[in-house]
């Protein structure tokens, strides 16, 4: 017999099923993202999320979706999908189709949808994040209720850009909550060789900014504290730093796969026994929301869904040669009268 599902949930039974599938699916997707570059149908670089799923499925369901701005480095395949981008769409960007996003053009680290308020996908490290302070920016200057996410790795946070945001969005205030995804690397480089301080939501403290270090492993953990932070920083509109404690259960990209020279199979095993997928699992069995054949069930309905994207993006044509020189520019021209 199924318990009953203990008080105070962070949200309601049906939603906190609804995460489930969005963890499972990302992680499917991923995993076809990965057997797309191995059959050479992905081009380029690309780097999954395997592992660190609770970062956006936590973070971005509790921010107005289609409202609020998020932008994040070359990891981003997980969050176009949490806020609702065409999954179809983005496998076809990945796998550089022209049914893609951005007609095949941008690739896996190049992943948009403006519709859904989603500005990248960036490959400079750190570099993003000055566009990050821009969108909140223009939100105060506008008077618009918004908040912006911006996600930046550990690496980046050694960025001499992210220093100059967090300066400019501390002294003006600004609604944006930078997440520094720490999954330990930053590529094959430990976080202790490469920050002097390898407690990085410090670097909050010079800049009148808030922060804090959170659990990003945990998916009710990161329910609970990301609604707290959202809700601080849109009602006081100002800045927030975090640093979210994660773990990438794959290499830095799908092209390393040598980890093992830089972390041990010992550190590997002991993370993976504490899988965030398997820690939300724990949590529904043992609060009666879900059994474990029902989990079963939604993992096989979650796997059937992204061989279904798979296939479809794969069917999706290459782009003609002579779209090489066309979405180069925005045409800026002024409308006459203006």
């Amino acid at each position: 017999m199924a318990k009953p599902a203990q008080k105070n949930l962070p949200a309601s039974p049906a939603e906190l099923i609804s995460y489930y599938r969005e963890m499972l699916f990302i992680r499917h997707f991923e995993e076809k993202c990965n057997l797309a570059y191995r059959t050479g149908k992905a081009g380029g670089y690309l780097h999954v999320y395997i592992g660190m799923e609770p970062l956006v499925v936590g973070w971005l369901n509790n921010i107005r979706k289609g409202h609020d701005y998020v932008i994040t480095a070359y990891r981003d395949h997980g969050h176009a999908l949490v806020l609702g981008s065409d999954p179809v769409a983005t496998m076809a960007e990945i796998m550089g189709r022209s049914g893609g996003q951005s007609r095949g053009k941008g690739g896996s680290m190049h992943i948009y949808d403006v519709e859904k308020q989603f500005y990248g996908g960036w490959g400079i490290v750190g570099g993003h994040t000055a566009l990050g302070g821009g969108l909140a920016l223009a939100a105060k200057y506008r008077k618009e209720d918004r908040v912006t996410l911006c996600y930046l790795g550990d690496g980046a946070a050694n960025a001499g850009v992210f220093f100059e945001t967090l300066n400019m969005c501390g002294l003006w205030q600004l609604p944006i909550i930078f997440i520094i995804e720490n999954n330990l690397y930053a590529m094959g480089t430990a976080l202790e060789r490469h920050a002097a301080d390898p407690q990085l939501y410090k670097r909050g403290f010079p800049f009148n900014m808030k922060h804090e270090r959170v659990d990003g492993h945990d998916l009710i953990e990161v329910l609970n504290h990301s609604k707290r932070i959202i809700d601080d920083c849109r009602e006081n509109s100002q800045p927030y730093l975090i640093e979210a404690m994660t773990y990438r259960n794959m290499g830095h990209g799908a092209a390393d796969n040598d980890r093992q020279l830089y972390r041990t199979k010992e550190e590997e095993d002991e993370y993976m026994k504490r899988d965030c997928i398997r820690l939300y699992e724990a949590f529904l069995e043992s609060n009666g929301i879900l059994s474990r054949s029902e989990m079963e069930k939604i993992d096989a309905e979650e796997l059937d869904r992204a061989e279904t994207v798979y296939e479809e993006a794969d069917k999706s044509p290459f782009p003609e040669p002579d779209q090489v020189y066309t979405d180069v520019y925005t045409d800026m021209t002024p409308e006459v009268g203006h």
